[in-house]
């Protein structure tokens, strides 16, 4: 293939992009090597190579990542870093950036550690929903550590300063080496099983990561979280941590503070016991109050309710019942006889003598009213006939008869035109004083 058809690089393109190969692919990587040829610039800048039995890596670390150290490194030591892998351009130098350092055994430790402790925290044995709080009261106090150690001399001294009373019983085991979390697990089992205390505490005094390394065992984790005791755990100092304070259902910085929490203050437990004392001297006070003022009503009440005094009462209601039916019975007597009177006032009201009275006057006055009612229509009757007998006095053809007229009548039949008769009727002409037969004989019209 000819170069013509291939891509083509300078050096310092072919550098740059090896470089940002190893960085995008590889990223960060934990190694563990021997340090050789440690240089410390004056720029603050470490620069050194990692080597093992086979093969070595030039490495720098820049001033803002080894201020964080607490170890200088020296030719030979064996580390641990965290670093990403990088190339420096101008010499085409692989190499490593490193910005975590620690002695190897050391940093190992703290590997499985954080590894434990996330296992742990996954499966729920940190929960604060597991945690119990401490019993109360504590009279009894389990101890789970080296009967030898400073620690135990340390909770002793705690317990007798503040509250003597506390029982201690001591569970010995081993707090270093590879015995030692069976031995723990043991003791804590014991004491689960003898159930003689109120609460554990677990722990010894301050050391190496490698000296309390037993603490952060995974067996004496779950042992701690099964215990039905509650557990203090108080292991080094109090910036030592430990997988058994996360598991624990308290964590105490020091075994010292450990004690102080189980027990209380004599003197505030002192106080605390005056102050019971008054609030009981206050309590009796206010009984004893009590109990008089009830002693002087129940001698009130015994008077109130003695034989004589109810016998007054009793007279005294008896009178009383006594002017209330007096008073009662007078008033339905003289409801009795009000009503009497009414019955006696309405029977003489519908008495048949009365009532006779009554219907006789009543009828004699009807009589009367009915004479002058007939006398009336009499007298109105006769005024009427005698105007309509004018009216029709007025209207008689008698009366115009009486006037000089007279009626000419064929049979029953008034004769009003000429049209009404003939010649040769017979007919009959009334006068006012008498009646005229004629008969016709000819008959002559107005215009004639």
């Amino acid at each position: 293939m000819s170069s013509s058809t291939q891509q083509i690089y300078t050096v310092s393109h072919l550098n740059r992009f090896a470089r940002q190969v190893l960085e995008s692919e590889i990223g960060i990587v934990w190694v563990r090597a021997e340090i050789s040829n440690f240089v410390a610039a004056s720029s603050g800048h470490w620069y050194f190579t990692l080597k093992d039995e086979r093969a070595q890596v030039r490495a720098a670390m820049f001033k803002n990542a080894n201020r964080r150290v607490s170890m200088r490194p020296r030719e030979g030591d064996r580390v641990l870093v965290r670093a990403s892998i990088s190339l420096y351009e101008p010499r085409g130098d692989y190499q490593l950036i490193v910005e975590h350092m620690e002695p190897e055994g050391e940093g190992l430790l703290k590997q499985q550690f954080e590894q434990l402790k996330r296992k742990l925290l996954t499966e729920g044995l940190f929960d604060q929903s597991h945690k119990r709080p401490l019993p109360q009261p504590i009279l009894k106090v389990g101890v789970i550590t080296s009967p030898t150690g400073a620690a135990m001399h340390d909770i002793l001294t705690v317990l007798k300063r503040r509250n003597p009373a506390i029982e201690v019983v001591l569970y010995p085991s081993q707090v270093q080496g590879e015995a030692a979390p069976m031995q723990l697990i043991r003791a804590i089992e014991l004491a689960n099983l003898r159930s003689e205390v109120d609460i554990l505490i677990v722990g010894r005094g301050g050391g190496s990561l490698e000296d309390l390394w037993c603490f952060n065992d995974e067996r004496l984790a779950r042992c701690i979280y099964a215990s039905r005791l509650p557990v203090i755990s108080a292991v080094g100092h109090e910036v030592d941590v430990s997988i058994a304070d996360f598991v624990a259902d308290l964590r105490a910085p020091t075994p010292s503070a450990a004690a102080e929490l189980v027990s209380q203050d004599k003197d505030e437990l002192q106080h605390r016991v005056n102050q019971l004392a008054i609030r009981l001297r206050q309590r009796l006070t206010a009984l004893m109050e009590t109990k008089a003022y009830s002693q002087q009503l129940l001698e009130s009440r015994l008077v109130r309710h003695h034989p004589q005094a109810r016998l007054h009462q009793q007279a005294q209601q008896l009178d009383r019942l006594a002017d209330t039916l007096t008073f009662f019975l007078q008033r339905h007597l003289s409801k009795t006889q009000e009503r009497l009177q009414t019955l006696e006032s309405r029977l003489m009201h519908y008495s048949p003598a009365q009532q006779l009275t009554g219907q006789t006057q009543q009828l004699h006055y009807l009589q009367q009213s009915l004479i002058r009612n007939m006398q009336q229509l009499l007298i109105s009757k006769g005024q009427r006939l005698a105007a309509n007998g004018h009216l029709l006095d007025t209207v008689s053809p008698l009366a115009t008869l009486a006037r000089g007229y007279s009626i000419s009548l064929i049979g029953d039949k008034v004769i009003k035109t000429l049209g009404d008769i003939k010649q040769g009727d017979q007919l009959t002409t009334k006068l006012a004083d008498g009646t005229i037969i004629s008969e016709v004989k000819g008959l002559e019209s107005k215009s004639h």
